[in-house]
């Protein structure tokens, strides 16, 4: 069955009372008067940038730990060996746009893609370049192990509210970092702004159905709710009623259990799309198809390396890449191929990127769980490159340019905060909008700019 969850707390049927606020849809037990006079706080606050979603959404294939620019997108065939690498670059049905030879799916939907190969922040570790390319602005809180200023796709749930014809705005789902799917921590946000996170273990045989002893347990919850009333200021209560019915509009109704439901997909667009995580890809196009804003699918690596992070102590790039791209192939041209296929081109922008990139020069270094001679590169946010499909966009392209070696951009250099502008104007979003922090300080969406070539 797929469930949703909390982000930090997996939900099961003896989920505690007090996580369910946390995901800002379930249970409002273990709150205290002055954590719900906070909330009361920050929904009225937020209540002045609501606005109704439209038609467009956003799918982002999120690549887990950093993928190598130079064993994808950005070949350097010309360099030297330990810089090159070990693939060869080949054409595509878009001249002048090459990808690696373990991507041949790829070369043939090139004119239904653009890259960008020029992306570049300052930002190598993990915990800085996550939060820089999901949230615009680096930072981590180490308690939570999240961002700590708000994600996309939080940022998403506040300017369209939690929930829009029974459905959440935003969602997230697959691989994760620490135990939250990058793009869903609220940072100085409540968490009620945070998305619901679909648990899709049991993919792609079970369906997203409710179980009624579920059903009646937040019924139960609901119902304790309302004892508190006596208690509680009407008005606190009044705004936190929205919210739940909010929960029960997502968990009773048909539109989301059938958005949720993958056996209603043929079989042979389910083969298309693969096993394993290319389920969580055709389940994003169902659920923007289906209305949702922001889907983030967390797209994890192999069984080497089990993410996107190949340090020659984690594994053996090439091995990793040799097992990990087919499937990646196969996924993300299904996602690209479908969205066209069904008309969605012109309202689902399809992104897919890393933290960061890798160095450019590979060095060997024995592996911390094999104990043999790995050859690998490490973190490197000086270069990168993005995949960018769909959106109503301008295809079949090249946006910027990097060196020889791949170190960093020679033309059209471009910051994470200028693709999430992109995104925003995408959705909708006024990107030059501001969000106090936690000092009251005004800080925009973002500060870059769309993304021009792509308009």
């Amino acid at each position: 069955m797929l469930q949703l969850m909390t982000n930090r707390h997996r939900l099961c049927d003896g989920i505690t009372r007090r996580n369910f606020i946390r995901s800002g849809y379930l249970g409002l037990g273990g709150l205290t008067l002055a954590e719900l006079l906070r909330l009361k706080s920050q929904a009225a606050e937020s209540s002045e940038y609501r606005t109704v979603p439209g038609p467009k959404s956003v799918i982002l294939l999120w690549q887990q730990g950093g993928p190598s620019h130079l064993e994808t997108y950005d070949l350097k065939p010309e360099a030297v060996t330990d810089i090159r690498g070990p693939f060869n670059p080949i054409s595509t049905n878009v001249p002048g746009l090459d990808v690696c030879e373990l991507l041949p799916m790829h070369a043939k939907v090139a004119d239904k893609f653009t890259l960008i190969r020029s992306c570049s922040h300052n930002w190598a570790g993990h915990n800085d370049g996550i939060p820089m390319m999901v949230s615009g602005y680096p930072g981590w809180d180490e308690t939570k192990h999240e961002s700590t200023h708000p994600e996309l796709g939080a940022i998403v749930s506040r300017a369209f509210g939690q929930c829009h014809n029974g459905l959440p705005v935003s969602v997230g789902m697959g691989a994760k970092h620490y135990s939250y799917v990058p793009t869903t921590a609220t940072g100085y946000f409540s968490d009620v702004f945070r998305p619901p996170t679909v648990d899709a273990k049991g993919l792609p045989n079970t369906t997203a159905t409710i179980k009624g002893d579920r059903l009646d347990n937040r019924r139960q919850l609901l119902g304790d709710f309302d004892r508190l009333r006596s208690d509680l200021d009407r008005g606190v209560m009044d705004s936190l009623t929205s919210w739940q019915k909010h929960a029960f509009e997502i968990i009773t109704s048909d539109k989301a259990r059938t958005a949720f439901d993958l056996s209603l997909e043929d079989e042979p667009t389910r083969a298309r799309y693969g096993e394993g995580w290319g389920q969580q890809a055709l389940l994003a196009r169902r659920l923007v198809e289906a209305g949702v804003s922001f889907v983030t699918v967390g797209v994890p690596g192999d069984s080497i390396v089990y993410n996107w992070d190949d340090h020659a102590v984690n594994g053996d790039l090439p091995t990793a890449m040799r097992q990990r791209l087919p499937a990646y192939d196969r996924a993300v041209t299904a996602l690209i191929e479908d969205v066209y296929a069904r008309g969605l081109d012109e309202d689902v922008l399809i992104i897919v990127t890393g933290e960061f990139g890798r160095t450019p020069r590979g060095n060997i270094q024995k592996g911390n769980s094999d104990g043999k001679q790995n050859w690998g590169r490490d973190h490197w946010p000086h270069a990168m490159s993005i995949l960018v499909s769909g959106g109503g966009k301008t295809m079949s392209q090249v946006i910027g340019a990097t060196n020889s070696k791949g170190e960093h951009p020679i033309k059209r250099e471009l910051s994470p905060q200028d693709v999430h502008a992109t995104i925003y104007r995408h959705l909708g979003i006024d990107h030059h909008q501001t969000f106090n922090d936690p000092a009251g300080r005004p800080v925009h969406l973002a500060y870059g700019e769309p993304i021009s070539e792509l308009s």
